[in-house]
């Protein structure tokens, strides 16, 4: 399907309800526990978007649109959250991310993004050229693939409790 910005924002725009339907006053068990080595809790991912609402999206929403591909796109750290979050609860992760995120589409509404804006390139640091438009697509598939992770963060605490109905759950590992 083509990228539409108003469909783009219908998702963009229901991201933080959804999570704070399904993470805000949980248990530390359904916070803070993992799928695996090296992987994200549901905390972990909260954190990590906050991050990238802070210093990703809109910032190089704005590199693009003022300097094309002659600013490079600046790199992202994937794990900044980890140091950054520390002592934080995850409801006052959700209530961040909440004020970050509004601001961050109040800030791209008020830009009246045009077809040809739309279109301007810029200079990714590692994928070379791309597209505002594939920025934010990206912004979009994001934030599914995070809410996707947070799901198999949390099937996964059950994952020994389901009995025979693991071989129905391909969330979790066939062991």
């Amino acid at each position: 399907m083509p990228f539409i910005l108003e469909q783009a924002l219908e998702l963009l725009q229901r991201t933080p309800a959804s999570l704070q339907a399904l993470l805000g006053g949980v248990s530390q068990c359904w916070a803070f526990n993992n799928y695996g080595e090296a992987t994200f809790s549901p905390f972990d991912v909260i954190g990590h978007l906050i991050h990238g609402e802070e210093t990703d999206w809109m910032v190089r929403v704005r590199i693009i649109l003022e300097h094309g591909e002659a600013t490079p796109l600046p790199p992202f750290d994937r794990y900044a959250m980890l140091e950054a979050n520390q002592g934080k609860t995850m409801d006052e992760l959700l209530i961040t991310f909440v004020r970050v995120r509004n601001q961050n589409l109040e800030e791209l509404h008020a830009l009246h993004l045009t077809p040809m804006q739309l279109d301007r390139t810029g200079m990714h640091p590692a994928l070379g050229p791309v597209t505002l438009k594939q920025l934010l697509a990206t912004w979009v598939v994001h934030d599914l693939n995070h809410l996707h992770q947070i799901a198999k963060a949390m099937a996964y605490q059950y994952r020994n409790e389901v009995g025979p109905w693991r071989e129905y759950l391909p969330f979790l590992p066939q062991e």
